[in-house]
């Protein structure tokens, strides 16, 4: 057994707090909604934890981290050890590292997935740190993840913000993939020859080349709402999307699938977009395509027959 403070108990963290405890872990948390809190502070929780001290920080990335880290970097002691499981920046974690480090308290960056479903199935788990502090924390991993060989859902990436970056690439890749699926979903259900979108679907979801959980959930999304009717286009990002593309210009990696999806999100958000605007006052002005008007009439305001595109 195993003793962990956890700040952070929103979804990823308070179903990580069930599992922990489900093997048989002591896991002390905190967050600032007192009603899933266990304790009343950082610095409460840290006074329940038996030394060498471990805690699990799952807050939103960024200023929430690094604030939490900070104040983490007062409250242990050396010999102590943190974990940040949260989606955040790679770089970040060099400075957490070096803060901690120079205090004698290890690091330790953890990609994690899973989503809400983690709490039953498990998570895989990317660690970036020290080798001793990754022995230390692996019967916490062995807890959280799924079923099955170790190596096939944890992995010891690298130093300090190894893991984040394994991440960030993971929901790069994600990004291409949700991207594919729904653009298979939307040229099915346009097609006057297919009658049977959840079918097509599902038939693909055993012994096909693109058989994969993701399609699993979009099967489920589609038999719950066939025509997608109760869910808007919008769809926002978390930032890794962003990083992969930026890491993949600085390392000259070309990377059109996660690109292209990543705007493909960008557009969503888009009611009107400008930039598709413009692309059919062009093809107005030079061919004579018809535009729609704000009064969705197909009008075309050249003299000349419209031109190939």
């Amino acid at each position: 057994m195993t003793q962990l403070g956890m700040i952070g108990l929103g979804k990823m963290g308070s179903a990580m707090r069930d599992r922990l405890r489900a093997a048989g872990h002591e896991v002390i948390g905190y967050d600032r909604d007192a009603s899933v809190s266990d304790t009343e502070s950082p610095a409460d929780l840290v006074s329940r934890l038996d030394r060498p001290r471990t805690v699990w920080v799952m807050v939103p990335h960024g200023e929430p981290t690094k604030q939490t880290v900070t104040e983490l970097a007062e409250l242990l002691d050396e010999g102590d050890l943190v974990i940040e499981g949260g989606n955040s920046h790679f770089d970040d974690d060099k400075v957490n590292a070096d803060l901690l480090g120079a205090r004698g308290i290890g690091y330790l960056d953890v990609g994690v997935s899973g989503g809400v479903w983690g709490r039953e199935y498990g998570y895989a788990l990317m660690v970036g740190g020290q080798e001793d502090d990754v022995r230390r924390a692996m019967p916490l991993f062995d807890a959280l993840r799924p079923e099955g060989p170790r190596e096939e859902s944890v992995v010891h990436a690298g130093s300090a913000g190894a893991g984040h970056f394994a991440k960030m690439v993971h929901n790069g890749v994600e990004y291409g993939l949700m991207q594919a699926y729904a653009e298979g979903f939307e040229l099915l259900s346009a097609s006057e020859e297919i009658s049977d979108v959840a079918g097509v679907l599902t038939a693909w979801s055993r012994g096909t080349v693109v058989r994969s959980w993701l399609l699993d959930l979009l099967v489920r999304a589609v038999s719950d709402d066939p025509g997608m009717g109760d869910i808007q286009g919008y769809v926002e990002d978390s930032g890794e999307g962003r990083w992969s593309v930026e890491q993949a210009v600085r390392h000259a990696v070309p990377a059109p699938v996660i690109t292209a999806a990543l705007y493909a999100r960008f557009g969503s958000r888009q009611d009107d977009s400008p930039a598709m605007k413009a692309v059919a006052a062009l093809r107005n002005q030079f061919g004579g395509h018809a535009v729609t008007r704000s009064s969705h009439e197909a009008t075309s305001d050249a003299s000349t027959p419209p031109s190939a595109d």
